[in-house]
C-alpha cells in the first residue's frame, strides 16, 4: 500500500503529501522487494542505466554504482552474479531515481554473512546522504545494529516506536551469565532477583530484576567464573512486547 501496489481497505495513505502511486511516479520512493528476477544477458551497467533513464531526474550512473559497491563488477552479466552481488544490483535499481525514501523488504534474506555486511554498508552510505531507508527484517540483530528508529507492530497495532535503546528499556531486568563451579547449579532460582534460570553450552543464564543483588549473592557463594551482565536484547524486547500485545485487552471501542 505504501508503494501504491494495493489500495487500502479503508482510510487514506499519503507519502510526501501525495497518493503513493503519484509519489512513486514523481521519484520520491524507490523499492527493493524481497523477490524478483532481473533481465538476463545484460551487464550490471546496462541494466542500472536502463532503469535510471525511466526517471526524470535520476542519480548519475557512476554514483549509483559506487553507492551500491558495483563499480568493479559493472561489466559483468547479471546472470553471472552471486546472491549478494545480485541483491546489491536490486538495491542500485531502487536508488536509480534518487528517491527521498527507499523501502526494502527483507533485504538480506538468504545472504551469507559477508554479503549482508556489504549490503548494509551500501545502505548506510545512502542514508548518510540524507535519504531515508525503511526496511523490514526478521533479523533483529541487524535492526539493533543499524536502525536509528524501530517500530514494533503486533496484532495490527504499533506497540513500540523509538530508538533501539528506548525499545529495550521498555522491558525490565538484566541477564547474568557465568560458568558455574562444580556443584553450584542447585538453588540458583532462589537467588535474590532471579526470575528464570537457563543452561546453554555450559553456561548458566539468570534472568533477574536486581542484577546487583544477584551478583553479590553469587560472589558470596564463590559459585562462578567468567561472569557477564547484559541488558535486554532487541529480540527479547520484541518477544516480550508482542507477547504483551497478544494478551492485552483491545482498546475500548475496538475489536480484533
Amino acid at each position: 500500500m505504501l508503494l501504491g501496489l494495493f489500495p487500502p481497505d479503508s482510510g487514506t495513505i499519503e507519502v510526501f503529501g501525495k497518493k503513493p502511486e503519484l509519489a512513486m511516479r514523481a521519484g520520491h520512493l524507490g523499492a527493493m522487494l524481497q523477490e524478483g528476477k532481473m533481465i538476463p544477458r545484460v551487464s550490471v551497467r546496462e541494466l542500472v542505466n536502463f532503469v535510471r533513464q525511466t526517471y526524470r531526474d535520476p542519480l548519475p550512473l557512476a554514483e549509483i554504482l559506487e553507492l551500491a559497491e558495483l563499480t568493479k563488477i559493472a561489466d559483468r552479466k547479471v546472470d553471472r552474479l552471486s546472491g549478494g552481488q545480485a541483491q546489491r544490483v536490486r538495491f542500485a535499481l531502487a536508488l536509480a531515481g534518487d528517491p527521498d525514501l527507499v523501502v526494502l523488504d527483507e533485504p538480506t534474506a538468504a545472504l551469507d554473512v559477508e554479503s549482508r555486511r556489504d549490503l548494509w554498508a551500501a545502505m548506510q552510505r545512502y542514508a548518510e546522504r540524507g535519504n531515508t531507508v525503511l526496511f523490514s527484517t526478521h533479523y533483529l540483530e541487524e535492526a539493533d545494529d543499524s536502525a536509528d528508529r524501530v517500530v514494533v507492530i503486533a496484532a495490527g497495532r504499533v506497540v513500540a516506536d523509538g530508538t533501539t535503546s528506548q525499545i529495550k528499556s521498555m522491558i525490565e531486568g538484566r541477564t547474568v551469565s557465568f560458568v558455574p563451579r562444580e556443584g553450584s547449579r542447585d538453588g540458583l532460582d532462589l537467588l535474590p532477583g532471579v526470575s528464570s534460570v537457563e543452561f546453554h553450552g555450559g553456561r548458566v543464564h539468570l534472568r533477574t530484576n536486581d542484577s546487583d543483588s544477584t551478583v553479590h549473592a553469587l560472589s558470596r557463594a564463590d559459585a562462578f567464573t567468567d561472569l557477564e551482565v547484559s541488558g535486554v536484547g532487541l529480540e527479547e524486547a520484541f518477544i516480550a512486547l508482542t507477547h504483551q500485545s497478544r494478551h492485552a485487552p483491545a482498546p475500548e471501542g475496538q475489536t480484533r
